[in-house]
């Protein structure tokens, strides 16, 4: 069976240079801005009701360079991609799923100070970064497995 939709091996080294051109945004705002108040996030954008504010491309822009770095870093294929790599794919998948709503349920129900906007912010790379971490994982106990041949 041949993946169909897996980006090629290499894109998984401009995954991470999206993550980390990332890193420069988030210094600035945190830094020079202080991004974050006691009432929750609040840009210019959301004070000055203005479209094509800067600020508000630079985070959209910071935060669709995360996004497609996790996609590319948890999507694409390995040096070798066979059945095996598939099944412990679509499991890491499924728990990534499983562990979003648990989160997600568990927020709506235990975080009450917190706003909405945070709890879909932390919804948005929650199962692309869990599905990564356990991915690897179970990758890196796969490989440590004694490879038995008949």
């Amino acid at each position: 069976m041949k993946p169909k939709f897996l980006f090629p091996y290499q894109s998984r080294i401009l995954g991470y240079v999206c993550i980390v051109a990332y890193l420069p945004v988030m210094v600035y705002k945190k830094i020079l801005h202080h991004g974050y108040n006691n009432i929750g996030l609040k840009t210019q954008f959301e004070e000055s009701n203005s479209l094509l504010n800067s600020e508000h491309i630079l985070t959209a822009t910071a935060v669709a360079l995360v996004i497609i770095g996790l996609l590319l870093i948890a999507f694409s294929k390995e040096k070798i991609e066979d059945e095996q790599i598939l099944q412990l794919r679509l499991d890491s998948l499924q728990w990534a799923i499983y562990f979003n709503y648990f989160i997600l349920v568990a927020s709506l129900f235990f975080i009450i100070n917190m706003h909405f906007k945070e709890i879909l912010l932390l919804n948005l790379w929650a199962p692309l970064v869990f599905f990564i971490v356990r991915f690897r994982w179970v990758i890196f106990r796969f490989n440590r497995l004694p490879q038995t041949e008949n």
